[in-house]
């Protein structure tokens, strides 16, 4: 007789082993996110050299044609950067200077006006209380104890941009330096990294990696420039027209915030109204300031940036603006603006990986 061979069933997965697994992703994602937050002051300054390397690589690597050794073409570019700061922040020094000392002035008279406006509301809603105040029948209550207003003990604006310009230096310093040491190592972290690879198929996906992720970096900080400035020059010219107070400071600030999608045009517009509602009495002159900007950058998202992206770097709008509020979250300001070539960057790495694939598919546009 034949016996019949017992087919054996496969293991079934336990629930309490998914459970697990996802407890484990969870502190792991948990546990990597209060790294990132307490050691901001250490990973910031890394991850901008890293990107500035991206961007300045194809520069050192012309110098280095030109049989520059690695080191000298680092120095220069290096020393470049300092000299176009050094010459940005003579140039902008004085209206600077003329903004630090009006700012007050303006925001106290926004403030002026804002009460002014206020005081009929609030006269409405004093009547109202006295009249339901009187219907009510009269009880006894204890004098109130008149508690004295505290002392204002906030430093000037002046104090705080001392430390702020102190905190940036200092920054800009630890930057440049960590910038400086990666320009003259050349791709030499590039080829440790490829070489602690065991396999010759993973290590070609490390090197496409790399090599997409800096283009990627590249790419997205040079068409933003262009971007910018551009949207720069005509706010300035826009401001100027409208005679807003120190058109050129606009200029700057809207070439330095628009490289923080959303939340940078959000303060763009906000900072706007405010001045103007200071500045100016007539109420279509006021809206003209903020509203020309919300016009300009509109135009610039919808029009002029999907022409010169084209198919690169096409990431998810939501997923942006998510992840900007998260390394906002995590890094501040310095995340803010770093965190599209960090979201640039995970989804090239997620698209080459079939476990992040999801993460790439999520990411993508």
């Amino acid at each position: 007789m034949l016996e019949t061979a017992e087919v054996e069933s496969p293991p079934k997965s336990s629930p309490n082993g998914g459970l697990r697994t996802t407890a484990i992703v969870v502190l792991a994602v948990a546990a990597a996110a209060a790294g990132l937050y307490f050691g901001r002051g250490f990973f910031v300054p890394i991850v901008f050299a890293m990107m500035l390397n991206a961007l300045l690589r194809p520069v050192v690597r012309r110098l280095e044609r030109l049989r520059l050794p690695t080191g000298w073409a680092a120095a220069i570019v290096v020393l470049a950067i300092i000299g176009l700061l050094g010459g940005a922040g003579f140039a902008l020094s004085a209206p600077l200077q003329y903004w630090i000392q009006e700012a007050p002035g303006r925001f106290s008279a926004a403030g002026e006006k804002l009460d002014r406006i206020r005081k009929p509301f609030e006269q409405v809603t004093e009547v109202a209380a006295k009249i339901e105040h009187a219907t009510q029948p009269p009880t006894t209550q204890p004098a109130k104890e008149v508690v004295p207003a505290p002392a204002s003990g906030a430093p000037r604006l002046a104090d705080r941009f001392v430390g702020v310009t102190t905190k940036l230096v200092t920054g800009l310093v630890e930057v440049l330096l960590l910038l400086y040491l990666l320009l003259a190592a050349g791709d030499l972290f590039v080829r440790k990294l490829i070489k602690i690879i065991p396999l010759w198929q993973d290590k070609k996906a490390a090197e496409d990696v790399v090599e997409q992720s800096q283009h990627a970096v590249m790419r997205y900080l040079l068409i933003m420039l262009t971007i910018n400035t551009g949207q720069g020059l005509i706010v300035g010219l826009v401001m100027w027209w409208l005679k807003m107070p120190s058109p050129l400071l606009w200029g700057l600030f809207t070439i330095v915030l628009e490289f923080i999608p959303y939340l940078g045009a959000t303060v763009m517009v906000g900072l706007l109204a405010i001045i103007a509602f200071a500045t100016f009495d007539n109420m279509s002159h006021i809206l003209a300031a903020p509203g020309s900007y919300l016009l300009i950058t509109t135009l610039q998202n919808n029009v002029v940036s999907p022409l010169l992206y084209g198919q690169h770097l096409k990431l998810n709008p939501v997923a942006v603006l998510i992840g900007v509020l998260l390394w906002w979250f995590l890094w501040g300001i310095p995340g803010a603006f770093l965190a599209v070539p960090i979201i640039a960057t995970i989804k090239i790495i997620a698209d080459h990986s079939e476990t992040l694939a999801p993460v790439g598919e999520l990411l993508g546009d």
